[in-house]
Formats: C-alpha cells, sequence, structure tokens
C-alpha cells in the first residue's frame, strides 16, 4: 500500500526493508500502522504506565510516567512530521515504542542493572527496547518477538556501541546495526523520534518539577527559553501574576515554548533540506543528521538541560530517592542471580539451563520488565525491606 503526499525522502512503507520474519501484507494497514498496532498491544508497552519518568510511580498520579511521555513525543512526533511530509505511522510507531526496554525507576534504575552486567556485555535501555521487540516479546506462535520493519527497528536503536552495532551486524548482516559500524544517519522520521523526545521531556519535566515543588517559577527565570514565554504570557493575561493564576501561567509558557521549538524545527529541518536537497531515504544515510534545531535554540535547549539536571534530577530529594531503586535493583540482581528459582517457572528454567552470560542477561531482562511496584514488591518479599512508597 503506497502512501500519497510524501516527500521523496520519507519512508514509504511500500518500499520498506521488510520484517526479519515474511509475512503477506495488510488487506487495509500498511506496514507502519501494522508496527504501531503491535507496539500497542504489547506488554511492554503496558508496562510503561508503572515506570518512572522522573518521578517515582508511588511520589504521586499526576506526575509523567514513561506511558505518558511516549504519548507525548508521538504526539510531537507526528505534528512535526505531517509539516515535512514525512511519514506519520512510522514516527508513532517509533516514538511509542523508543522506551519499551526502559528499567524500572528511570536512569537510575539503568545505571544500576549496566553496573551489575558488567562483565556480561552491560545494560543499555535502546539495545533493550530492541531486543523486547525482537526477541523479549511472546505473543506470536512462529517467532519471537513482534516482528517490526527495519524502519522501525532502525529508530528503536537509537544508540549503539561499536560493539553491539558488531554484534547485531554478525547476526543479521546488512541490519539495523550496520549504520553504527559506517557512521551514517538513520532515515529522516527516526531523526524527528529522537528530537522529539528531547522537546518532549524538558517541557513535561518543567511541569513535573514546579508541580513538586523542588523547582520554582523564580527559579525558571534564569532560564531564558523559559522566562521569554512566561513574561509574554504574563504581559498578556496580567492576572496569571497572581497565586491563583500560577498554574495556567506554567502552562501557558510551556505551550508557547513547546510551539516556538515546533516550529523552529519545521524551519531549521526545512532548510537543511534545501541544502542537501536528498533525493531518497538511501541518499538521507549518507548526509549531516538533518532534523534538528536552529543553532540559537539549539544553544537555549542546552542551557534548559543544564538547569533542570542541576536543579531537579540532582536535587537531594530526587537522589535520595534513586539511591534506593538503585538498590533496590542491585540487590534483586544477586538475589535472582544466587536463586533464579524466585523468578517465575520460564525465566528460571532460562537461567538455570543457561551458562553464566544467559543467567544474567535473563535476569536483566526480567528486572528491566519490571515496573516500579513490581520491582519494589518483590524486593521486599525476598529481603523484608520495605526501600521505596
Amino acid at each position: 500500500m503506497h502512501e500519497t503526499g510524501l516527500a521523496p525522502y520519507a519512508c514509504d512503507p511500500a518500499l520498506s526493508r521488510g520484517r526479519r520474519y515474511f509475512e503477506p501484507p495488510a488487506p487495509t494497514r500498511t506496514e507502519y500502522q501494522r508496527d504501531r498496532d503491535r507496539i500497542v498491544h504489547s506488554t511492554a508497552f503496558r508496562r510503561l504506565v508503572y515506570k518512572t519518568q522522573v518521578f517515582l510511580n508511588h511520589e504521586g498520579d499526576l506526575f509523567r510516567t514513561r506511558l505518558t511521555h511516549s504519548l507525548e513525543v508521538a504526539q510531537l512526533g507526528r505534528s512535526i512530521a505531517r509539516s515535512l511530509r514525512l511519514n506519520e505511522d512510522l514516527v508513532e510507531a517509533i516514538c511509542l515504542a523508543h522506551d519499551l526496554g526502559h528499567t524500572p525507576f528511570g536512569h537510575a534504575g539503568q545505571d544500576a542493572l549496566n553496573d551489575c552486567m558488567t562483565g556480561f556485555g552491560g545494560f543499555e535501555h535502546n539495545l533493550q527496547s530492541l531486543r523486547v521487540v525482537d526477541a523479549l516479546e511472546d505473543r506470536y506462535p512462529a517467532y519471537d518477538g513482534i516482528n517490526l520493519t527495519f524502519e522501525t527497528r532502525e529508530g528503536i536503536l537509537k544508540h549503539c556501541s561499536r560493539r553491539n552495532a558488531e554484534l547485531i551486524e554478525a547476526r543479521e548482516s546488512g541490519g539495523v546495526g550496520r549504520r553504527f559500524l559506517l557512521g551514517q544517519q538513520p532515515s529522516l522520521e527516526a531523526q524527528l523520534c529522537n528530537l522529539a523526545d528531547e522537546i518532549a521531556y524538558n517541557a513535561h519535566d518543567i511541569d513535573d518539577g514546579v508541580r513538586s515543588g523542588l523547582i520554582t517559577l523564580e527559579q525558571l527565570r534564569e532560564v531564558p527559553l523559559f522566562e521569554r514565554y512566561r513574561a509574554q504570557a504574563q504581559a498578556q493575561y496580567p492576572q496569571l501574576g497572581r497565586a491563583t493564576g500560577r498554574r495556567r501561567l506554567l502552562s501557558e509558557a510551556i505551550r508557547r515554548m513547546l510551539s516556538d521549538q515546533v516550529y523552529d524545527v519545521i524551519a531549521a529541518t526545512r532548510a537543511a533540506l534545501a541544502e542537501h536537497a536528498p533525493s531518497d531515504v538511501d541518499a538521507v544515510r549518507g548526509l549531516p543528521a538533518l532534523v534538528g534545531f536552529s543553532a540559537g535554540m539549539r544553544a537555549q535547549s542546552r542551557q534548559l538541560k543544564s538547569f533542570l539536571f542541576r536543579e531537579l534530577y540532582r536535587h537531594p530529594q530526587v537522589v535520595q530517592t534513586t539511591d534506593g531503586a538503585r538498590q533496590v535493583v542491585r540487590e534483586l540482581f544477586a538475589l535472582y542471580q544466587a536463586e533464579p528459582r524466585q523468578m517465575p517457572a520460564a525465566q528460571a528454567g532460562w537461567a538455570l539451563e543457561g551458562d553464566a552470560q544467559q543467567r544474567a542477561r535473563t535476569v536483566a531482562d526480567f528486572i528491566a520488565g519490571m515496573t516500579d511496584r513490581y520491582a519494589a514488591r518483590e524486593h521486599e518479599r525476598l529481603t523484608g525491606q520495605r526501600l521505596l512508597g
């Protein structure tokens, strides 16, 4: 099924490199629409609702989770893709799947699990997201994983070390690891998802940070990217300066910031496309990254990221909670390694049947698939300690 209205450098599902296991085309959906549907129906996608973005799941009902983050990324991605005549369905599929391999407890959980896997190949959530869709989902009788198209899988694998790329290439010659070995770019749709991810988390981390009380509107005045829109909103609506209007002031400033960043990406990307004029998808791969901010917006975005890192992600209250999360992950890993039968029967069987490498990877897969609250309950069951919640 060909799609009309796409730019020549966009990914056409009728020209997809295909799936690892052949399947006849669907009568009513394109290949990328099928990918999106499979992702939404996956077990890993449902689990994102109880996985940390910044604040642990038990800390409040209104904070973003990995699921709501993924939905916000997909919304931004589709909006930008439409203006650039890129494939919206592919963008949505990649955005919805990009965090499927994330551990419980956000980056703290990932860092702890990576430490545990030292000597066993390490742990990285982008690679784990690919592993989820290629191997760990068990919904189909004919193959492991959910058999996504090359283009969706390529977009999911945002980062990859050379060593891991070589391992992927050995299993799948010319596959999704090849571009890392050749120093090439992914599709424009994949590039767009990377940037939509950044735009989304910068905006919603401001919102959650202020809502939590860990950062304030007064502190944010030192961030030029945010302060410009706060000042505009308050000048247009003076009543928002009162205590009762601060919630709306925050929302309006973030809305304006998001809109300007989206328009900036569209304008900067159009300029890059006009300069390099890629003739098709393959031509995109040999060029510099084409989807991006203007130089000025990139600099301001980096300032915002530095502020959030310093004032929110390294806030003592966040650090205290994430220290407990790291302990949960480390101790769960050690306990399951020592006694695999504490895991469900399937995982216990794989761990006991294999060598040390397979046992460690099975334990890491099991822990990475946990939600925040399941990990905390398992840790309490096995240790008698209640560290979180």
